[in-house]
This record gives C-alpha cells, sequence and structure tokens, in this order.
C-alpha cells in the first residue's frame, strides 16, 4: 500500500475513532501519531520510506553469522530450515536484469535472489520480520549491513562496498532480476482480469467449500500448529489436537509461568513441543537426557545463547542473543525441571 493512501486511511481511522468516542464514550481512542509511525514502516521500490543509515559488507558478515547463519546458512546456501538465498544468478543476469535460469530450469531450486526484483523488498523483509525468534530488532544499520552482505555474497557489490541510503537507488540497476517483474496480471489491480477461473459460493454452502482440511490422520503428525506460529502479529495456527475448544485453549495456556511467557514470546514452542521432538527435541527429552548433571545448567544456557546443530541432529538451533540472563536462566530451571 502506498505510504499516501496509507496516511490517508490512517487520518480517517483516527476520525471514525473520534466520532465513535463521542457515540461510545470510554471505548477505544484514536492511534497517537506515534502509534501510526511504528506502523508505517514500508518501503517502496522507488525507495519511499527508507530511513537514513549505511552498513559496510564487513558489518553485515558479522551480524549475518551471529543471526542468520543458524537458518540461511554461511553463504546463503540454508541450512536445512529454509530454501537458499544466493545461487542461480550470473554476471551476464546482472547486465541484462533477467535471470536466465528461471527460464532454463538449469537451477534445481530457485533462491531468493533468482526471484526479487527489488532491492527494497529485502530491506523492508529483513526490517520487518528478521531475525525469525526476534522480528524488528535489528537496527537500521544492521539492515544496511546485512542486504549488503547479501548483495555482496551473489557478487551485485563488491567486497569493501558500504550500502546507503544515498545508493541503494545505483545497486537496484544491478539487481539480476530487476527486469523479470511484469504487472501485467490481475493481481497488480483489483480491475484486472483474475488468474484462475472460480465461481465462490455465496449461500448454503458446503463445509468443505468454505475452508481446506487435512486428513484426521496427519491433522497432528507434527504436533499442535497453534503452539508453533511466532507470537508476533495476529495469525495464529489451528489447533489440530482435535480436543474441545475449551481443553484446547487449557491446553494451549495452561497456568502462566514466567518461563512458559518467555517461551511463547520467543517462538520456542515453533520448534520445541513440551514432551515430543518437533524441529528439535521436547523438553520432557532435553530434561531426561540432562537429568542428574551438574554441568547442564551452564551447558544448555550457552546453547540458548548461542545456537548451534549437533547434539540432536543436524537442524540448527538460531541464536537466542535477544534474551536477558534472567530469562535464559529461568527457561534452563524450567527445562530441566520438566517444563512445568
Amino acid at each position: 500500500m502506498f505510504r499516501s493512501t496509507k496516511l490517508l486511511l490512517a487520518l480517517l481511522l483516527a476520525a471514525g475513532a473520534a466520532q465513535a468516542q463521542q457515540q461510545f464514550p470510554h471505548i477505544g481512542r484514536p492511534a497517537t501519531p506515534k502509534e501510526v509511525a511504528a506502523w508505517d514502516i514500508d518501503v517502496r521500490p522507488d525507495f519511499k520510506g527508507l530511513p537514513k543509515g549505511s552498513g559496510t559488507v564487513a558489518k553485515g558478515m558479522q551480524v549475518w553469522e551471529g543471526r542468520c547463519a543458524s537458518c540461511h546458512g554461511t553463504f546463503g546456501e540454508s541450512n536445512e530450515v529454509f530454501t537458499p538465498i544466493i545461487g542461480g544468478t550470473t554476471a551476464d543476469d546482472i547486465k541484462t536484469g533477467h535471470v536466465a535460469a528461471l527460464k532454463t530450469n538449469r537451477q534445481p531450486q530457485r533462491t531468493t535472489i533468482m526471484k526479487v526484483a527489488t532491492v527494497s523488498t529485502l530491506w523492508d523483509y529483513i526490517h520487518r520480520a528478521m531475525p525469525w525468534t526476534a522480528p524488528k530488532s535489528l537496527s537500521t544499520d544492521e539492515v544496511y549491513a546485512v542486504v549488503a552482505y547479501i548483495l555482496n555474497m551473489a557478487e551485485i557489490v563488491p567486497d569493501d562496498f558500504t550500502l546507503s541510503d544515498q545508493n541503494i537507488a545505483e545497486v537496484q540497476k544491478r539487481m539480476p532480476n530487476r527486469n523479470g517483474m511484469t504487472t501485467a496480471h490481475g493481481l497488480w489491480d483489483v480491475k484486472g482480469k483474475p488468474d484462475v477461473k472460480s465461481v465462490a459460493c455465496m449461500k448454503n454452502c458446503a463445509p468443505t467449500e468454505l475452508h481446506s482440511t487435512l486428513p484426521e490422520v496427519s491433522r497432528n503428525a507434527h504436533g499442535n500448529l497453534a503452539q508453533q506460529n511466532r507470537t508476533f502479529g495476529p495469525v495464529r495456527g489451528v489447533d489440530t489436537t482435535g480436543k474441545p475448544a475449551a481443553a484446547a485453549a487449557a491446553a494451549i495456556a495452561p497456568a502462566r509461568s514466567p518461563a512458559l511467557a518467555i517461551a511463547e514470546q520467543n517462538a520456542c514452542l515453533a520448534c520445541h513441543d513440551m514432551k515430543n521432538k518437533l524441529v528439535g527435541p521436547g523438553f520432557a527429552q532435553v530434561a531426561e537426557r540432562y537429568k542428574g548433571d551438574v554441568k547442564a545448567p551452564a551447558a544448555l544456557a550457552a546453547k540458548i545463547r548461542t545456537g548451534g546443530s549437533g547434539n540432536w541432529g543436524q537442524v540448527p538451533m538460531p541464536p537466542q542473543s535477544q534474551l536477558k540472563d534472567l530469562e535464559v536462566q529461568q527457561l534452563v530451571a524450567w527445562i530441566l525441571g520438566g517444563a512445568n
């Protein structure tokens, strides 16, 4: 959504909220300018909304190693968690702005740098959504640095490059797929021709027409999806345990302990079940392995801090460097105590 449109929407919402407050006093309030500013962080392809700042490739490498590599690989090649970011582009692609491998399919897997048309997309997404466990925790200059490192790995900018709000438009001219985006589709304009043919059911619809379903045998195969989403934003997974709503709610939100709240707020339950292995081991399995080990608290605290792989398989655990020392201690004691 364009910034001017969002500003108009914010003004309309504020006016509507003020009117509603007169009709229904003490219910809600208009958003403050500071709250609107915190939400209005998008960066357009023409770089409107981009904050001032800069970051070097060298600094980006440091941030990447500490906050990104555990999921995306040391060189953006992936690390068994997400699809690769780097690969599949050539020097000719940088010259033409068209990624040849998208047409020839000679690349076994399409990478991010093959598909993305605008460098603003990289900046905007990293700024608002990364790292996975602590979105929006990177500073503006760190975002510039990480984007510079990604561009360097793709051989778009040199090793000694400093990316900034002053030169990012020039970098855009070297994006490998900058000419590969098309607006000739129905998604670009609300009046555009749809790219699918379907007739929506509007009344007396069968339940299967209103939502997708999984076979019952598969619904809970990977644990309860309701416990595995990041706690940032409005999206929540469906409860897959098959329990009634009240029982499911009680299972998801038992009597709160400080450590459970920390685990939920930092997306620990996206990879760890209370008992059984999901992506990583269940907390009960960790407690059982280290039962009676006097060195376990220090070892687990270090693992939470630095992340890594090898103890429970090759899928890496992201470092949780955003946690305070007391929070790490509370998590370790809670896990070793049976996560109760």
